[in-house]
């Protein structure tokens, strides 16, 4: 198995040890330095390419965000913080994962296991895009274009489909429609709420704006939808 270079900028030394022995117990990581402030760490970057980056936040000088603001760093990038407020400015500037200190092994693993298969993809065909469904309605099942559908709204026993032409009332709920529309087209973004990404107008902080509608993000989604947001930058 090829080795992911990797090096850690972490100005706290007992958590700089911690990440330090978590890397070096993952076969596949080979770790080539590490940097107590990120200038340091910037500097070597400019000057050699690494797989991966273990990246804290709250530095002198410079802080792990502006780093990332700064430079165009073509790494995959693990932000370790214990300051939860960064977290979607880390999902906007397409962080592989944001652990909070302190974190265990096992999630150290998962975020290492997403920047290897991050890693390791290949381009492959995409599959043929699904380009309709059937919904259950009164007495009939309902033709509608994914194309059209804007968002899709929880009104108690109903759900509510917004296209671009019409309103369509079934009692299919969210988890029946998460099965029969892809993910990476329509999303759930909250318990009452499922939005088509590409009809989203912007997003600010934990709202989406989407035909003319806000509609909250929930802390349930907000990882998932940040990634598929990503995903397409």
């Amino acid at each position: 198995m090829n080795k992911h270079t990797c090096i850690i900028i972490e100005d706290e030394p007992l958590a700089l040890e911690r990440t330090k022995d978590f890397v070096q117990k993952i076969p596949f990581l080979n770790l080539c330095a590490t940097f107590d402030n990120a200038l340091n760490g910037l500097a070597y970057l400019q000057q050699n390419e690494v797989d991966l980056l273990f990246l804290d936040i709250n530095m002198d000088e410079l802080s792990g965000i502006e780093l990332l603001e700064s430079s165009k760093i073509k790494s995959q990038v693990i932000i370790t913080t214990a300051y939860q407020e960064y977290a979607l400015k880390g999902y906007e500037l397409q962080v592989t994962d944001y652990l909070l200190k302190p974190f265990t092994f096992n999630r150290f693993l998962q975020a290492v296991n997403k920047a290897h298969e991050n890693l390791g993809q290949r381009v492959q065909e995409p599959p043929s895009p699904l380009e309709y469904i059937f919904i259950k309605t009164e007495n009939r099942l309902e033709k509608v274009n994914i194309a059209d559908i804007v968002y899709i709204e929880g009104m108690r026993d109903y759900r509510r489909i917004h296209t671009l032409s019409k309103k369509i009332m079934t009692l299919q709920n969210f988890n029946e429609l998460e099965q029969i529309i892809p993910a990476h087209l329509i999303c759930r973004v909250h318990k009452s709420y499922m939005v088509a990404l590409h009809k989203i107008e912007s997003i600010e902080r934990s709202r989406i704006i989407i035909a003319d509608q806000i509609i909250p993000i929930s802390e349930t989604y907000k990882e998932q939808f940040f990634l598929l947001i990503n995903n397409r930058i």
